[in-house]
């Protein structure tokens, strides 16, 4: 399995996943057009997509899933909730599928597990994507990680984990109060530390790869977010090495990770 993070943050996000010549993406929050010279970057074409799998109906990660499913008829997957609240955004999709929150379906030689995310949206998930021998999980836009989400991520060989602010750049910065209370809230997003603490539970010797994504460019920095993960999974005690850790950017791809 390959992977790859073609941007992410709160300007857009999507991730292209390839197994068997096959490509998947979680989300297309870019327009259609950047999308494109996304994949061409990473020597991605159109046809080999087999499917959008859209994780909530917010913008910035929806915004080029209807154009692109309506000019090369890809399907676009989703639950109901989700579908209903992004109709205006996504127009008229004619390959729509829906899914049901914690039931498994398949894409080509994809095999997808969606399971529920606390973020302000109507039915917000993320995935454990498995191929033939390697899981890939992606968990960005939640304000908490349950006991769930620690269940459905255990044992992945890949990982795309939200590692969106840190708390004091947060409360010195320029967002108005009511902006941090929902960016803080539990149905917000992950700060730094948390993402850490999270991925220290994670930690195992099969876990390969682990992309810090959704970035706040206004509340956190690559440096900081991957020093705070990194000082704390550091100090713990394990008996096996540690993963690889990256960090997703906003504005181009980040490299194409095989497992």
């Amino acid at each position: 399995m390959k992977f790859c993070v073609l941007g992410s943050g709160s300007k857009g996000n999507a991730t292209y996943i390839e197994e068997e010549g096959h490509g998947l993406l979680i989300d297309a929050g870019f327009s259609g057009k950047e999308l494109m010279r996304r994949l061409e970057a990473i020597e991605v074409a159109i046809e080999t997509i087999a499917a959008i799998v859209v994780t909530h109906e917010h913008h910035d990660h929806i915004h080029g899933a209807g154009i692109l499913s309506r000019r090369y008829g890809i399907p676009v997957y989703l639950n109901q909730p989700t579908a209903d609240a992004g109709l205006k955004r996504l127009g008229n999709v004619e390959h729509l599928r829906l899914f049901e929150t914690g039931g498994l379906f398949s894409v080509g030689p994809f095999m997808l597990h969606p399971f529920s995310v606390s973020h302000d949206t109507a039915d917000p998930v993320g995935f454990v994507v498995e191929g033939n021998s390697r899981r890939l999980g992606y968990c960005t836009d939640t304000g908490m990680v349950s006991r769930l989400v620690l269940h459905r991520l255990s044992g992945c060989h890949g990982l795309i984990l939200e590692c969106n602010h840190d708390p004091q750049m947060l409360e010195d910065g320029p967002y108005p109060l009511h902006l941090q209370q929902r960016v803080r809230s539990r149905e917000g997003h992950l700060a730094n530390l948390d993402a850490a603490c999270f991925l220290g539970e994670l930690l195992h010797s099969d876990l390969q790869h682990v992309v810090l994504a959704h970035l706040s460019e206004t509340n956190n920095s690559p440096e900081l977010a991957l020093d705070t993960v990194l000082e704390f999974i550091v100090s713990k005690t394990i008996d096996h090495a540690l993963p690889e850790i990256s960090v997703a950017k906003q504005d181009s791809p980040g490299k194409l990770v095989e497992l």
